[in-house]
């Protein structure tokens, strides 16, 4: 059985303007999906946010199903769960490494993105990190998705914004003292 190390934790953030989550879950093993997405609910909720769930085939559509949902709709954060447990052939590898790069990809573009995919050598493995009563990683993947929407709001004032900066009106290249226009 896996066992955890105890850990710091964050104290929960909170909010002085409602917060909507889209809990994205791949139920391919639904008995630990399900667990996963009672924690991520429970997390939600004990902050005073609201969550919507909408389910995928896999783990590697949730990464797609969020970028959807942030064109499309008006959620401030995202929690992605599922569970690939490593099988006979190389096919792991790339669903883990795929769907993790997508996601991490987005949340350096300024997505709140909790990130409660796991990835696991054996189902025991997964059971004790889904269970909402041992380690919970599904509430662990909604305490970061807050924890960025407290960030993103407290810097949202910011001149900086959140995410990779976009071009200015002019480039200045390098030794020259005068602008460049883009256009």
């Amino acid at each position: 059985m896996a066992t955890a190390e105890q850990h710091y934790i964050l104290d929960r953030p909170s909010f002085d303007k409602p917060v909507k989550i889209l809990i994205v879950v791949a139920p391919y093993y639904k008995d630990i999906a399900d667990n996963l997405v009672a924690g991520a609910k429970a997390e939600i909720e004990a902050a005073g946010g609201t969550w919507d769930l909408i389910e995928v085939p896999g783990a590697l559509e949730v990464p797609t199903a969020i970028a959807m949902a942030d064109r499309l709709s008006n959620f401030d954060g995202y929690v992605a769960l599922g569970c690939v447990i490593r099988g006979e052939t190389t096919h792991y590898e790339t669903v883990c490494n795929d769907s993790s790069r997508a996601i991490q990809l987005m949340g350096l573009n300024g997505l709140c993105i909790g990130n409660g995919i796991l990835t696991v050598e054996n189902r025991p493995q997964a059971e004790v990190r889904a269970d909402v009563n041992d380690q919970n990683k599904g509430g662990g993947a909604a305490a970061a998705a807050l924890h960025l929407v407290a960030l993103s709001r407290k810097w949202a004032s910011s001149s900086k914004g959140v995410g990779f900066k976009t071009l200015t009106d002019s480039i200045k290249l390098a030794g020259d003292t005068k602008d460049t226009p883009t256009a």
